[in-house]
């Protein structure tokens, strides 16, 4: 684990970077926020930035939010910090860490944090194989394409094959191709020279060179625009990039793993994706099977979402009924694991009794017994398509907690185009879900 830590390491933030340290962690220090701002766009990483509460946390957290650097932050401090604890966590710091620090605290913390959403959880045979499949060729230097429906793991795949690789040790970078606007993108990835465009205060390292040594996942490259391609495809053939506003190229030694819920072969015919590109990538495939193929896995899946709610929500831990589980057999599950996860923690906040019934089971077709999402979509006769296109995003919005990735890979439909949707549906005059705002909220 690499943990960076901001604030003096004269008082008990040393004491806390000690025991980062004794646990294995690597450790980089900063005095100020400015300070890991330059470390992060240095391309050191961090899989964890812990930050005195004294310092503006606040602040840090929006820089990273407009540079999108992604990495989460703990906030740390004495007990007489509440205030800045609280202003701290309402700008999105994950946790909370009192000091003096104690020993099993920090681990368990660190370790939840850096472990979240990653578990790779089956009991079917069919992701067994798949699995002793992405065990095998995780060795190799070969890149990796693996595809398969919207959140049926595919980054849980790809970190698992990163594990096991011989480049485990070192970094695994992520980037969500369908999550970065188009024109953004290239500087994700590539990286850019202070002055190279306006906004560009300072060098930025991207992501090639920061996964140089270990793992650079693109995540959804379907969604990459084409023109972009033949700039990636000479980073993966030549190992070396140039940075926007650069003189001279970077060289870069990085593993590619891919992954697409689209038809690569159809998108290449359609002329969308570049087929040279597309067979550096598809060296490897690893196809992962739908929720609906691997039902053996949903009891399973089911038990660590409730579990993981119920901790992250001070509720109980309340068994799954027979009836309900029955519901979720049944489904169909289109969203996959991770309309699962949604589904399951909705249940959690919504369950009264003693176990979760299916009245707490709420699915987005409507086909469980709880199932009350059909927002009005039921009956289709006399609708225009256009109407009944903007109910079911609308929905699916809710659906998906007001999360516009998740809601766009359910639908099956780029980012990009869900955003323009939505923006033509405020223009309009229509209500649409805030990030945060969901069913889960409007069942409490």
């Amino acid at each position: 684990m690499r943990l960076l830590i901001i604030g003096s390491l004269s008082n008990q933030i040393g004491a806390a970077s000690r025991i980062a340290v004794a646990r294995g962690a690597s450790v980089l220090h900063a005095d100020d926020p400015a300070a890991g701002l330059e470390i992060l766009r240095a391309g050191k990483g961090a899989d964890v930035v812990m930050v005195d509460v004294r310092l503006d946390i606040v602040g840090f957290i929006r820089s990273l939010e407009a540079e999108r650097i992604g990495v989460p932050v703990v906030a740390c401090g004495t007990e007489t910090d509440a205030k800045a604890a609280v202003r701290a966590i309402q700008a999105g710091a994950k946790e909370y860490i009192p000091l003096p620090p104690d020993a099993e605290l920090i681990a368990a913390v660190l370790e939840a944090i850096v472990a979240d959403s990653h578990a790779l959880l089956y009991a079917d045979p069919r992701m067994e194989r798949l699995v002793k499949l992405a065990a095998q060729v995780a060795p190799s230097e070969a890149s990796i394409l693996i595809t398969g429906e919207s959140g049926t793991g595919k980054e849980v795949i790809a970190r698992f094959v990163h594990q096991k690789s011989r480049r485990a040790s070192q970094r695994f970078v992520a980037v969500n191709c369908a999550a970065i606007p188009e024109n953004l993108l290239e500087s994700e990835l590539f990286g850019y020279e202070k002055g190279a465009f306006t906004g560009a205060v300072a060098r930025r390292v991207g992501r090639f060179e920061e996964a140089s040594g270990g793992t650079l996942l693109l995540d959804e490259i379907s969604e990459m625009d084409i023109r972009l391609q033949a700039k990636l495809l000479r980073a993966i053939q030549e190992k070396e990039i140039d940075r926007l506003g650069g003189t001279k190229p970077v060289k870069i030694d990085t593993r590619i793993v891919a992954t697409s819920n689209r038809d690569l072969k159809a998108e290449v015919r359609a002329g969308r994706f570049r087929e040279d590109l597309f067979f550096r990538l598809n060296v490897l495939n690893l196809a992962l099977p739908s929720l609906r193929d691997r039902k053996a896995d949903i009891p399973v899946l089911a038990q660590h979402f409730i579990k993981k709610y119920a901790e992250a929500n001070g509720v109980p831990l309340r068994p799954l009924s027979a009836g309900a589980k029955e519901a979720l057999l049944r489904h169909s599950w289109p969203g996959n694991v991770r309309e699962l996860e949604n589904t399951l923690h909705r249940a959690v906040l919504l369950a009264t009794g003693d176990d979760i019934d299916t009245d707490a089971i709420t699915l987005l077709d409507g086909d469980g017994d709880g199932g009350h999402d059909d927002g009005g979509t039921g009956s289709l006769v006399g609708r225009t398509v256009a109407d009944v296109e903007r109910d079911l995003i609308i929905d699916t919005l809710r659906h998906t907690v007001g999360n516009r990735t998740h809601a766009a890979n359910i639908l099956g439909i780029s980012i990009r185009t869900l955003r323009n949707k939505l923006r033509q549906y405020v223009d309009e005059g229509h209500a649409v879900p805030a990030p945060g705002e969901g069913d889960a909220q409007a069942g409490l």
